[in-house]
């Protein structure tokens, strides 16, 4: 009550003098470091800095999935303050390469704070920046704000922020508990790293999956700052870290920006060292995967940097650390605190060159792209859903595009074939000219192969967007000039036949799975055909969806309405024919015509799943398919209701009752009754250790028993010590791209070439099936594409099963090995998830 009393007396306009701006402890009510702070009284707070001081602006450009605000506080010189759009609009225009003009205007630091919830101090020292930031007695930062706009966003994770807060708050003793093994350093399930839907927000950058990675990538790329700092926290035993990073660098990274870094990076030692705190760089935490909050600035001609602070979620309020010292949230604070500043005093004394660079870097982008390949031409191969989903990831990346100028022949790198061909380029076909500002954006998300410096690195290491997709694709060494963007758009056209016998639907990309649940929630009845057919000269390959007048009276003459309008919300093109009787192919009364029953779906969560897997499903439902799911903890699986359950996900993760005998019975009985159950990732290898018919494949070494000793001594073993973490990566797969054959006429498959693309994050791969069992998905030899793997990993990838399917009684049990919803941002392997759960078995 005290702070919103104070926020109105604020806007009441007692004063709007900068020494009547409240410090932080003053406005709380306690002192800064001795609790954690409630979002709401966060924003509050800058609300209250804003009303009181003159040259403070809070914007809410955004809300969470939990409703919570999204906001950023700008911070300027009262001369700059008052030209703050002129600013904005001129940065954009640099990164555009238009109308850059003079560069002598102010840097643009942007500090990004609690991107993973429970890295809870850096909202807390975001409140003490700002503060400092305006602070009239503080004659170091108005010196700064000459030539520097600061924007500050102070929780870039809200809903993460407030589990962990409500967790803490309500566990804490009275007296901070330092021991870490007492409840108030130990967070429950899932934690409050990820967001509402257990994503992690550092990795979703580029591809903007969540909601709140939407809102704030749009407003960063009004403002395209020349320096931007994601605040972390690590382990508690860690010193803090900051750039230089580690390597590997991606090449695409300029010189100038990792002089920056470097000049940053001392500046930051200079003050740790004045106080004796110890730190660390260029190590651990390097500049590669493009979907960081470090390495997405980067590649937008900024100065991007991570900043990681020791204690994160387990280290509370005060915790004890090993060396017998005790690391308190007001030091973490202080930390944050010092960094930030001393980052904004590099980028006020390095103001000029920071500009001119800047200018340089978008105009090079433009005129000399880097990189061997020039332009880029995606094909939408019968599948312009993808296509145009692609074309809206651009879009948000600001990678200007278009399509096919006209019909012409070019060669380029085939990335299915990975050789250089001849091939049309046709006026469907996406058109990327690589001289263009964001060119190394474009660069780092299509080239084929990254070339890696260092194999010793943080994420993934492929994620070309052509595999993402499934889309065929060529890289080009000539640029090439598309047409004007015009969105190829895939619709229905009026249908001349009136109450039709059925209509047909394609079955090959997102859009035609959200058809299909629209029409189950409506209480549709859908079919879809094994095998492909012939009808009215036309022909339908096998997973088409047929949507018969018989077994949908119950609809009245509401029926025609509801299907043309459902495919028209979803843009789908329908093909309506009078007969049941085809010219090739099986007639609609065949068995081979399958109805696809409108699935309950319960989904397992709990202690030790995943909670990133597990979110990955749960957003798939909720926020892309709008199909309902049962998210069931472990502890309440004996309460299910089985006779109402059709299909049961397991997310990667360890579950109890697989292990357990009487449960592990249970499930099976229900599956044998015609229950479907998919298992992923690690779910998948624990089905492997019961007797239900699949197996994980062995190493060849160990299908002979134990290791023979050699016939003479040998010296492999003797390994430094120092090398330990390069003799590790020989086992090491951070995320691969592969190449999998697929079985198309299995439904598992329906919708997909011959071919899929998959990211390989592990080493685990299956026995082909036997007796009932279909290996739908497989490695054969040479399946590797791109991405760093250890080369005992390689070695042990062919010859086995990574998709596939097995009849157990009336019902199946589904296998997939790796994760087809990585992130959200794997697009292509949605599709084969969605089979797994509408068509296999049905």
């Amino acid at each position: 009550m005290r702070q919103h009393l104070l926020l109105a007396l604020l806007l009441l306009g007692f004063t709007r003098s900068q020494a009547q701006v409240p410090a932080p402890d003053q406005f709380l009510g306690y002192t800064l470091g001795t609790q954690f702070t409630p979002h709401y009284k966060v924003v509050d707070y800058f609300k209250a800095v804003a009303a009181a001081a003159k040259n403070v602006k809070v914007e809410q450009y955004g809300a969470t999935y939990e409703g919570r605000p999204l906001i950023t506080a700008i911070v300027a010189s009262p001369e700059n303050f008052s030209r703050l759009e002129e600013i904005r609009q001129h940065s954009q225009d640099i990164s555009y390469a238009r109308n850059a003009g003079s560069a002598t205007q102010p840097v643009i630091v942007w500090l990004s704070y609690n991107v993973h919830g429970n890295e809870a101090v850096s909202t807390e020292a975001a409140m003490k920046t700002l503060y400092e930031l305006v602070n009239n007695s503080n004659a170091q930062t108005k010196n700064w704000l000459r030539n520097t706009v600061v924007i500050l966003d102070p929780c870039l994770n809200p809903d993460g922020r407030e589990r962990y807060v409500n967790f803490y708050n309500a566990n804490r003793s009275l007296q901070p508990d330092v021991n870490r093994y007492s409840r108030e350093h130990n967070e429950p399930w899932p934690g409050g790293r990820p967001n509402h839907y257990y994503f992690d927000l550092n990795r979703d950058w580029a591809w903007q999956t969540q909601r709140e990675s939407q809102q704030r990538v749009t407003i960063y790329n009004r403002w395209m700052p020349q320096v931007h700092v994601d605040f972390h926290e690590q382990e508690i035993e860690a010193p803090y870290y900051f750039a230089p990073a580690a390597e590997p660098f991606h090449d695409a990274i300029t010189p100038w920006q990792r002089e920056v870094q470097v000049m940053i990076g001392k500046n930051n030692a200079r003050y740790f060292d004045e106080q004796g705190w110890l730190y660390f760089t260029k190590e651990r935490f390097d500049l590669f995967y493009p979907s960081y909050g470090d390495t997405y600035p980067m590649y937008n001609g900024a100065i991007g940097m991570t900043y990681e602070q020791g204690g994160s979620g387990r280290a509370g309020v005060a915790v004890l650390k090993r060396d017998g010292d005790t690391l308190t949230l007001t030091d973490r604070i202080a930390h944050h605190l010092t960094t930030g500043l001393s980052t904004i005093e590099v980028a006020s004394q390095q103001a000029d060159r920071i500009m001119k660079e800047y200018v340089r870097y978008f105009d090079a982008a433009k005129k000399e792209p880097q990189g061997g390949y020039k332009s880029y031409v995606i094909k939408a191969a019968g599948n312009t859903e993808k296509l145009n989903t692609l074309a809206d990831l651009l879009r948000k990346n600001n990678i200007a595009f278009g399509y096919g100028a006209q019909a012409t022949t070019a060669s380029g790198f085939n990335y299915f074939t990975g050789k250089t061909e001849n091939f049309s380029v046709e006026k469907e076909d996406l058109v990327i000219n690589a001289y263009q500002p964001r060119s190394n954006m474009l660069r780092v998300l299509f080239e084929p192969v990254s070339r890696l410096t260092d194999s010793v690195t943080y994420d993934i290491t492929a994620w070309a967007l052509p595999y993402v997709y499934g889309l065929p694709a060529y890289a080009l060494k000539q640029p090439l000039t598309p047409a004007a963007d015009s969105p190829v758009i895939r619709n229905n056209t009026p249908l001349a036949i009136q109450r039709p016998y059925a209509y047909l639907a394609q079955w090959n990309s997102i859009r035609d799975v959200k058809f299909l649940a629209a029409l189950l929630k409506r209480g549709v009845k859908v079919r879809f055909t094994e095998t492909p057919f012939t009808s009215g000269n036309k022909s339908f390959p096998a997973g088409t969806l047929i949507i018969t007048r018989t077994g949908n009276t119950a609809t009245g003459d509401a029926f025609d309405g509801l299907v043309t309008s459902t495919a028209n919300r979803f843009k789908i093109s329908l093909d309506a024919v009078t007969t049941g009787f085809v010219d090739k192919g099986t007639d609609f009364g065949s068995d081979k015509i399958r109805f696809i029953k409108s699935p309950k779906i319960v989904l397992i969560a709990g202690d030790n799943v995943s909670s990133l897997g597990l979110g990955e499903i749960w957003h798939f439902f909720e926020q892309q398919l709008d199909y309902p799911v049962t998210v069931v903890n472990e502890r309440n699986f004996g309460a299910v209701n089985w006779d109402q359950t059709d299909v049961l996900i397991l997310a990667d993760g360890d579950y109890k009752f697989i292990d357990e005998k009487a449960s592990s019975e249970r499930l099976r009985d229900w599956i044998s009754s015609g229950g479907k159950l998919i298992a992923l990732e690690s779910a998948a290898a624990q089905i492997a250790g019961t007797d239900w018919g699949m197996k994980l494949k062995k190493d060849e070494d160990e299908k002979d028993g134990p290791a023979k000793l050699p016939a003479e001594t040998t010296y492999d073993a003797l390994k430094p010590y120092a090398n330990r973490e390069r003799e590790s990566v020989k086992q090491f797969i951070p995320g691969a791209i592969y190449k999998v054959q697929l079985d198309t006429t299995h439904p598992l498959a329906f919708g997909y070439p011959g071919t899929y693309y998959t990211l390989k994050q592990d080493n685990r791969l299956y026995e082909f099936m036997e007796g009932g069992g279909w290996n739908v998905g497989v490695l054969k030899k040479d399946a590797y594409l791109s991405g760093f793997v250890g080369t005992a990993t390689r070695n042990r990838l062919k010859d086995g099963l990574l998709f596939g399917a097995k009849d157990i009684g009336n019902g199946s049990l589904v296998v997939l090995a790796d994760d087809l919803l990585f992130r959200s941002f794997w697009e292509n392997g949605k599709l084969m998830f969605s089979n797994a759960v509408f068509l296999v078995n049905q």
